[in-house]
C-alpha cells in the first residue's frame, strides 16, 4: 500500500511547478458559491486534472480548479469546486485537496457549503457559521494506516472550528453588514436528499443544518493542526419542513442569490485573517 503522504507531496510538487505563490489562507467554494472566484486577484489557475493524484470534480456547478491569488492583499488558494463521497471517491480522496492546501503553506482553512436548514430559524438565503459538526454518519478520513505527517492518531475534536476564527467571522459580518447565524452542521452521505424522517433524526441529534460535505474535510484539517472556519449557505428548508421538492438546480439558484452577502462576508473575513 502506497503512502498517502507521498501522494500528497507529489500533488504539492506538481502544483508548485504551476504556481510558486505560498498561500496564507485556503478556501473551499461549495455548490453555487463559485462566483467568489471572480473576486480573487488571480495569479494562477490550475485545473485538478493537471495535479498529480488529485481527485476531479464531477458535479455540476463545481468547476474543478485551484485558484491562486490575493483577496485584500492576503495570499490564498481557493478550491473552485470540491469532490464528495457520493461521487465514488474514498475519504482520503475527498480530503486530499484540503490537506494539499495545508502542505502548500496555508495556516487557516475556510470550508463553505450549501446546506439544508433544519432549525426553524434558518431560512433560504441565510448564512450560518458552523460552531460544531456531526460526522458519525460518514467514514473518517483518519481511519487506516497512521501517517504522523498528517496529524496525531487520536486527535481531540473538542474545538474543531477555531474560536478565534469564529470571532473574526462575526466581526467581518458586522463590518460587511451581513447577518450571520450560528449552528451545528451534520454531514449525510448523499447524493439523495434526506427523507423527512432523516431530517427529524438530524434535529433530534442537535443539527441545525444538513449537507453532503465539509465535516469529513474538517476532521482532516483539524488533525493537521490548522485553524479553520466553516460557513454554510442555507439554500432550502430540509425535507419535510416545507412543501417544496428539493433539487440541485434550486440549491444553485438560491446560493447564487445569496452570493452578494457571501462575497462581502468572505472578503472582510479574509482581510482580517491577513491582519
Amino acid at each position: 500500500m502506497g503512502s498517502e503522504y507521498a501522494r500528497l507531496q507529489a500533488a504539492v510538487a506538481s502544483v508548485r511547478e504551476a504556481c510558486g505563490l505560498e498561500p496564507r489562507v485556503g478556501l473551499t467554494l461549495g455548490s453555487g458559491l463559485g462566483g467568489f472566484a471572480d473576486h480573487i486577484d488571480m495569479a494562477a489557475c490550475v485545473p485538478y486534472e493537471q495535479i498529480s493524484g488529485f481527485p476531479v470534480s464531477t458535479v455540476e456547478g463545481h468547476a474543478g480548479r485551484l485558484i491562486f491569488g490575493h483577496v485584500a492583499g492576503v495570499p490564498l488558494v481557493a478550491m473552485d469546486g470540491r469532490v464528495h463521497l457520493y461521487e465514488g471517491y474514498s475519504p482520503a480522496d475527498v480530503v486530499a485537496p484540503v490537506r494539499v492546501m495545508g502542505l502548500l503553506g496555508a495556516k487557516a482553512i475556510i470550508l463553505t457549503n450549501a446546506a439544508g436548514g433544519v432549525a426553524s430559524e434558518l431560512e433560504p438565503g441565510d448564512l450560518m457559521l458552523i460552531t460544531d459538526h456531526l460526522a458519525t454518519l460518514v467514514p473518517s478520513p483518519l481511519a487506516g494506516p497512521h501517517e504522523a505527517e498528517l496529524g496525531p492518531r487520536f486527535p481531540s475534536m473538542t474545538e474543531v472550528y477555531t474560536p478565534r476564527l469564529r470571532t473574526l467571522a462575526h466581526e467581518a459580518a458586522h463590518e460587511a453588514h451581513v447577518a450571520l447565524k450560528e449552528g451545528i452542521y451534520l454531514q449525510m452521505p448523499g447524493p439523495a436528499y434526506e427523507t423527512p424522517a432523516e431530517v427529524r433524526m438530524a434535529a433530534a441529534l442537535g443539527a441545525d443544518a444538513v449537507g453532503m460535505s465539509t465535516a469529513i474535510e474538517a476532521v482532516a484539517v483539524h488533525a493537521m493542526g490548522l485553524e479553520m472556519a466553516g460557513l454554510s449557505c442555507i439554500t432550502n428548508k430540509a425535507a419535510g419542513l416545507s412543501s417544496a421538492p428539493l433539487s440541485h438546480e434550486d440549491v444553485q439558484a438560491v446560493a447564487a442569490c445569496a452570493s452578494a452577502g457571501f462575497t462581502a462576508l468572505l472578503a472582510h473575513f479574509i482581510a482580517r485573517l491577513g491582519a
